[in-house]
C-alpha cells in the first residue's frame, strides 16, 4: 500500500491544535484556511475552509488506524462502513487551488465581492452609510468604495477591509 491521503475530523474549535501535533509528528498534513478580515485586531487572520476536517497523507499500514482514532482532541479518520475513505491526489489539488484563489483575492470577503455589489460601512466615520464596492488595493487590506453625498456624485473613499460588509439586497 502506498501513501494516501485521507479526512481527519477533529473536535470543534481544535483544529490548530491537531494539526500542529501531526506536523510534530512529521505526518504530510493539508489544513486548508482561508483569511478573514475581523473587526478585532487580536482575532485569528485565518479559519479553517472545512471547519472540523483536514487531510493527512499516510500509509495506513505502516502508521496504524488507531494511530488517529486516539490521538487528543480528533474524532478519527472518515470512514465509511468501517473502513477509511481516501481522498483522491486531483480533489487535494482542486481544494489547494481554490484556497490559494480566495486568499490571493484577499480573503472570503472579497473572493465573492465585485465591482459595483453594495457594501455597508460597519466602522469608522461614515459608519451605516451604503457605498458600492469598487476595488481590493493592491498589496493591503483595504479597499476603495464610492460613497454617494450629493445628488448622484459619487466619492471614492479608501477603507480597511474590516470596515466593510455585503448588504443583503
Amino acid at each position: 500500500m502506498t501513501d494516501q491521503w485521507y479526512a481527519l475530523r477533529s473536535k470543534p474549535r481544535k483544529e490548530d491544535t491537531v494539526w500542529r501535533q501531526l506536523l510534530s509528528k512529521e505526518f504530510e498534513v493539508f489544513y486548508p484556511r482561508v483569511r478573514v478580515n475581523p473587526v478585532n485586531p487580536r482575532a485569528k487572520k485565518f479559519k479553517p475552509y472545512f471547519p472540523g476536517y483536514m487531510f493527512v497523507k499516510v500509509n495506513l499500514e505502516d502508521v496504524g488506524l488507531s494511530t488517529f482514532q486516539w490521538m487528543p482532541h480528533t474524532l478519527g479518520l472518515v470512514n465509511f462502513g468501517g473502513e477509511p475513505a481516501y481522498v483522491p491526489e486531483s480533489l487535494i489539488a482542486a481544494i489547494r487551488k481554490r484556497v490559494e484563489e480566495i486568499n490571493r483575492a484577499g480573503g472570503e470577503l472579497f473572493d465573492k465581492l465585485k465591482p459595483g455589489e453594495r457594501v455597508v460601512i460597519q466602522h469608522g466615520p461614515f459608519e451605516g452609510y451604503e457605498a458600492i464596492f469598487d476595488a481590493r488595493l493592491p498589496g493591503t487590506e483595504r479597499v476603495r468604495v464610492l460613497l454617494r453625498f450629493l445628488s448622484e456624485r459619487r466619492v471614492p473613499v479608501e477603507l480597511d477591509s474590516s470596515q466593510i460588509k455585503r448588504t443583503k439586497r
